[in-house]
């Protein structure tokens, strides 16, 4: 008869280990429903975007009400209609810090939002492709260089959006949305040899240019970048 060693209950059916947070935060500065559904709209379009799937931590910092747990279902809920993971909260009073505690939400410190520390770089370290577009972007198109580059070698069209989460390279006009450093990345930068764009943005500082650029940049080359916090279109031909 065949016997069967008994099981080893000595080893542990679990562990602990540390783990680091990456939450994308969202910080509202009104809870209008009308608005904020305005503004992902705007922002976010109807389809895919580049932070589709996120989790997302719920920052009170410029949000002057106190929510009870029904509004911030509700928020959560209007997030998730986006494919945004409502998961934590942060910051705010401890009456809004109830009020998402109540909703499901798991309350962080300031620390739990902290970036993951850089991996170090090394001659084998890891890159994503640069992404290299050579048809028109049509109106109502999105093209996401997730991790990396993106360059597109042919027109951009008005209601088409072009994202990258480092820098975007156009070599035609650029007449439609243009976000680069989509992840936070403040030192991306968008360059075009023809700026006619709706609405441009790097490391999420956003601008519209429905106004009138100025004839130096209008249809001409130009380049985008953030100093500090203000977004800045520069003509190409001014860089010495």
């Amino acid at each position: 008869m065949a016997l069967i060693a008994p099981p080893d209950n000595s080893a542990s059916p679990f562990e602990f280990r540390s783990a680091e947070l990456r939450l994308v935060a969202f910080a509202p500065a009104t809870l209008d429903p009308v608005r904020l559904e305005a503004g992902l709209r705007n922002k976010l379009g109807g389809g895919e975007h580049f932070l589709t799937g996120e989790q997302i931590a719920l920052d009170f910092g410029s949000l002057p009400e106190t929510p009870d747990a029904v509004e911030v279902a509700a928020l959560a809920a209007l997030l998730r209609r986006y494919s945004l993971n409502l998961v934590a909260a942060r910051g705010g009073n401890k009456d809004q810090l109830a009020a998402a505690r109540e909703a499901g939400l798991i309350v962080l410190s300031d620390e739990g939002m902290a970036p993951a520390a850089p991996a170090p770089q090394t001659a084998t370290t890891e890159r994503t492709p640069t992404l290299i577009i050579s048809r028109p972007v049509r109106t109502g198109q999105q093209i996401y260089a997730r991790g990396g580059d993106l360059v597109v070698l042919a027109l951009v069209s008005a209601g088409a959006e072009v994202i990258a989460d480092g820098d975007i390279h156009i070599y035609a006009p650029l007449r439609g949305r243009a976000l680069a450093g989509a992840r936070g990345d403040t030192s991306a930068r968008i360059y075009t040899t023809c700026m006619e764009a709706e609405i441009i943005s790097v490391g999420g500082v956003y601008r519209t240019l429905d106004e009138t650029l100025p004839a130096s940049l209008k249809s001409k080359p130009a380049q985008v970048y953030l100093d500090q916090e203000r977004l800045v279109i520069e003509a190409l031909s001014d860089i010495n």
